[in-house]
């Protein structure tokens, strides 16, 4: 007795959710506008009417009546929310539902009555694996979302601070800055002794070029070294508590507007991947993407390079010509660029060029006169 109560139940239930498949299947077909997905949508909600149908006859042989099918407003909310989304998000989330369907049929094979309903039941497993199939299908084949993005991406003027080119730009920035600055106290201190000035503005070159260089190859290291141990302590959190770990995932999804049900279903397929789910994690959970880490020697070279170049132009009127002719020279050429690297910080920073040109020179200009005047003020000092 106590089986047959149970199987009438899960049958009701059973009932319900093919119910629910045919209107939501029937709905996405509505909104679909291309003809072939279209007709999938509408062939299978006629195939989950059709197990309806089936299960409510066999209610009413049992002595159970179904009832009046009547959705709740959460669940005709959670349909209407899920309809407008991709195509490729309808076919992996009802693809998750159907596998959900094909164990409770085998749940249902378990405690039919006869053998007729256990091949019944066989025959819709069957059916819902096979729309498995399909629906994962129609995901593959449809505009994958790592693509779109990277197309809509590629489109768009974004470029990472952090990276190479980032690292040239800051570089010639600093390396011009302080070489433009230390050239001008030196030659206000010694009354443009060419001497002093090419050492000590060859010294900053040096110098600025290995620490800048040094110092992105440290930073970006050190963020990898962070971002690995992250990952691997999420990896040993997903393979100890892999519900936990689910119920999390979930979350986050749900924390993005999806319901619960569908939620649960996007992280119980993401768990079929345990790396897939662990770069998911890492990048809901800790901010952490493979993406945003660039080579450490690569970052050093571009830093350590664009450092010299930059500090090497104010340096360069001293090695062909001296006194105040090289001052007003090293002046002329640093100030211009100071504008020219200004204009160029645009690529990271997206500025309008003439504005980021003429701050950086004025920057450059202060730093020059400031550095001079202290110059001056050591000479007597010196002798």
């Amino acid at each position: 007795m106590g089986d047959t109560k149970r199987f009438i139940e899960e049958l009701q239930s059973a009932w319900r959710d093919e119910k629910s498949a045919a209107l939501t299947y029937s709905a996405a077909a509505e909104r679909e506008k291309d003809g072939r997905r279209r007709d999938i949508f509408l062939r299978m909600a006629a195939e989950e009417a059709k197990h309806a149908e089936r299960w409510e006859k066999r209610l009413r042989e049992l002595g159970a009546e179904p009832g009046a099918y009547i959705e709740t407003p959460a669940e005709m909310q959670r349909r209407r929310e899920l309809v407008v989304q991709d195509p490729q998000v309808i076919a992996t989330t009802m693809a998750a539902a159907e596998g959900n369907a094909d164990g409770a049929y085998e749940t249902l094979a378990a405690l039919a009555p006869t053998d007729q309903d256990r091949r019944a039941f066989a025959d819709a497993g069957r059916a819902e694996r096979a729309h498995d199939r399909v629906l994962k299908d129609m995901a593959a084949r449809a505009e994958q979302p790592r693509s779109r993005l990277d197309t809509i991406l590629g489109r768009e003027r974004h470029v990472r601070g952090g990276g190479w080119i980032g690292q040239a730009v800051y570089g010639l920035n600093d390396g011009l800055g302080a070489a433009f600055g230390i050239v001008s106290g030196v030659a206000g201190a010694t009354h443009v002794n060419s001497s002093f000035v090419l050492l000590s503005g060859f010294a900053s070159m040096v110098a600025s070029a290995l620490s800048m260089g040094s110092g992105a190859y440290l930073a970006v290291k050190s963020e990898k070294e962070v971002h690995e141990a992250e990952l691997s302590r999420e990896r040993h959190e997903i393979k100890e508590n892999p519900d936990e770990e689910r119920e999390e995932l979930s979350l986050f999804y749900q924390l993005k507007g999806f319901s619960e049900e569908e939620a649960n279903a996007m992280a119980a397929r993401m768990a079929e991947n345990p790396e897939e789910m662990l770069k998911t994690l890492a990048h809901e959970e800790l901010g952490l993407s493979e993406q945003a880490f660039q080579n450490p020697w690569r970052s050093a070279a571009s830093a350590t390079a664009a450092t010299a170049v930059g500090a090497a132009v104010p340096v360069l009127p001293y090695l062909f010509i001296g006194g105040l002719a090289a001052l007003i020279t090293s002046f002329v050429i640093s100030t211009l660029a100071h504008f020219a690297v200004g204009a160029a910080k645009v690529v990271v920073t997206g500025r309008t060029w003439w504005k980021s040109g003429l701050e950086m020179m004025v920057i450059g200009l202060g730093e020059a006169a400031i550095t001079y005047g202290i110059g001056l003020l050591v000479a007597p000092l010196l002798g």
